[in-house]
């Protein structure tokens, strides 16, 4: 009796790696998508949070709350507000965070390739006790890893109402730039 050998020829395994392997670079790319697109969605969801929360205590309060890139040492001097974004309560209307003065809430920076930037020249949000903001409308745009074509306007006017849209082109390419200093 002949006794059967049992296992994988090489044609077999080399099918299988194959195989494999296409999965893996038709997954990897789908999988990272994803993930910038979650990561995104949840930067949209923390800056609405914060919004949100500035307008209603500056409304309840009847103080100002300013909206800046930072940290909860203060502002930074910038547009760009991937590296995170602070509000606080602006009690005595200088618009630097004080010690004395209630810090709202305090985002880190955005994870992934996420980037969030404002309007140029729109480094700070000053939130009215009536539920505005001062100086003119501001525009977030918010990009991702996935490309520009996948960029988001979020708009603020100055009455508080907010707005989605789509960047420019140009808009949605410059957001994906590194920040100039």
């Amino acid at each position: 009796m002949s006794q059967r050998m049992r296992g994988f020829t090489l044609i077999e395994a080399v099918i299988v790696l194959a195989v494999g392997g296409i999965l893996f670079g038709v997954a990897v790319p789908a999988w990272s998508g994803a993930m910038e697109s979650a990561h995104a969605s949840s930067a949209r969801a923390d800056l609405l949070a914060t919004l949100t929360r500035s307008i209603s205590h500056a409304a309840m309060a009847g103080s100002e709350v300013v909206l800046c890139p930072g940290n909860t040492s203060g502002c930074q001097n910038t547009s760009d507000w991937s590296g995170g974004w602070i509000a606080y309560a602006d009690i005595d209307g200088n618009r630097q965070r004080g010690p004395s003065e209630t810090l709202l809430q305090a985002e880190p920076a955005l994870p992934g390739n996420v980037h969030l930037r404002t309007t140029v020249g729109r480094t700070r949000l000053v939130f009215q006790p009536n539920g505005g903001n001062a100086g003119s409308n501001v525009t977030f745009t918010l990009c991702d890893g996935r490309g520009p074509s996948q960029a988001k306007t979020l708009v603020l006017a100055n009455d508080g109402r907010m707005r989605a849209g789509i960047p420019s082109a140009a808009a949605a390419l410059a957001c994906e730039q590194p920040a100039s200093k």
